[in-house]
């Protein structure tokens, strides 16, 4: 499966479900890689489309009930920013169960899945959630991450043997991050004056 929002990145997909969640994520506009996927109708309608059908194809459930319908990409974005400040830890305690409907079905194998349905933006945000609850279910969740590169913020599998990645690419966010800090401690040296004085 193509995972074009993530590709952009030149970042490679997570494993499994995750890969769809992170895929959401990357959607979001981050120079130079490219505009927000989801800011028209058209375009994110497009991305919608093509991502729910690809991942029911892939995953052998049925897809999506007709077109994105009106508020399916506003929903879409909101569950993107939810998923970004969950990442963070900045998300806020759920009042109210989330408007998504799962059902149980089985696969190839006999084993129990949890089925989205609904309209595209529905569907999709389900399926989302279902990722995220597995997920954290068999400890994979800790590893998607947001590069920690206050300009990028793409999303990114940790795939280091400890878990310790905090760039999505340490060339560019990385040293990015390592010459600020640089600069900063110049100038704080060069405040303070020579030393001795």
């Amino acid at each position: 499966m193509s995972w074009t929002s993530t590709e952009r990145y030149r970042i490679r997909p997570a494993p499994g479900g995750l890969a769809l969640v992170q895929e959401l994520l990357n959607t979001r506009a981050v120079p130079p890689y490219g505009e927000d996927v989801l800011a028209d109708e058209d375009g994110g309608g497009r991305w919608l489309r093509d991502v729910t059908s690809a991942w029911a194809e892939e995953q052998g459930w049925p897809d999506p009930t007709g077109e994105p319908r009106t508020g399916d990409l506003e929903r879409v974005r909101a569950l993107r920013e939810r998923l970004a400040s969950l990442m963070t830890g900045e998300a806020e305690q759920v009042g109210a169960p989330t408007d998504v409907s799962l059902r149980p079905g089985l696969d190839e194998e006999g084993r129990v899945a949890l089925i989205p349905v609904g309209s595209p933006g529905e569907w999709l945000e389900a399926a989302v959630w279902a990722q995220v609850l597995l997920a954290q279910t068999d400890g994979t969740w800790q590893r998607l991450k947001l590069c920690r590169e206050p300009a990028c913020r793409s999303a990114f599998y940790d795939r280091s043997r400890n878990n310790s990645g905090v760039w999505h690419d340490v060339r560019r966010c990385g040293n990015a991050a390592n010459l600020r800090a640089s600069r900063a401690r110049r100038r704080q040296q060069a405040a303070e004056g020579p030393a001795g004085e």
